[in-house]
């Protein structure tokens, strides 16, 4: 079990980094008894989930709205409120054990979260929440069907920041055309946390767009525009 701080934590939480120890400490006592982390993790907390998770706020602009979907044990959105305490961040969570979970490491840690318990997709969490600059979202659903979860509760030239692995440029291939059908720009691949993090993380990061009107929506508006003259 990793019993040292590694050293690219300074870099990364600078000041808050005694915070960042306390929720891996917090992760290690009760990750695994509640669900929140399987047994194999406990001793790749740092490098796999924390770090990973706090180096995405180089894709978040300063003073930020953003929703952590699905956030489960607080990833990314416990890392990045510690890192970042400049965004002002809300993390959705569908699972009852998990909220309690959340609304504890946020007192404890001593940290400004909303902790709301819904699932993305649903209406009345859509009207709840209202739009945000940058959604997040971890583990939760392939590429097109975070797409269409998340992109709704962004703002139009907002992002939706989607923590992925190594078949994220597959992902992006494939789903191509179901992004542009969500509402989304064109995704870019990138790395977070590169001369920092021995393996840096993973993102796919997809622009808020205006959808264009249907095709038959323009031609009635051309036909009316017509009948006018």
């Amino acid at each position: 079990m990793e019993s040292t701080t590694p050293a690219a934590a300074a870099a990364v939480f600078g000041d808050q980094v005694k915070r960042a120890e306390r929720f891996v400490e917090l992760l290690t006592q009760h990750g695994v008894e509640r669900g929140l982390i399987g047994p194999r993790e406990v001793d790749r907390l740092w490098d796999r989930h924390v770090l990973n998770s706090a180096v995405i706020g180089e894709y978040i602009p300063h003073g930020a709205r953003v929703v952590d979907v699905g956030s489960g044990a607080g990833l990314p959105g416990v890392p990045l409120a510690i890192a970042r305490p400049d965004l002002d961040i809300v993390l959705l969570e569908p699972m009852a054990r998990r909220v309690d979970w959340l609304s504890e490491v946020a007192e404890t840690l001593e940290i400004h979260l909303e902790v709301v318990r819904g699932r993305a997709e649903e209406k009345s969490i859509r009207e709840h929440l209202g739009l945000a600059d940058v959604v997040t979202a971890r583990a939760v659903a392939p590429l097109a069907r975070l797409a269409t979860w998340c992109l709704p509760l962004v703002r139009t030239s907002g992002s939706l920041v989607a923590l992925k692995g190594a078949s994220a440029a597959e992902e992006i291939d494939r789903d191509r055309v179901a992004l542009r059908k969500a509402g989304g720009g064109e995704p870019k691949l990138a790395e977070c946390g590169a001369g920092v993090l021995e393996t840096p993380t993973t993102v796919v990061v997809i622009e808020r767009v205006e959808r264009p009107k249907p095709e038959r929506s323009r031609r009635r508006a051309g036909a009316r525009s017509r009948g006018k003259d």
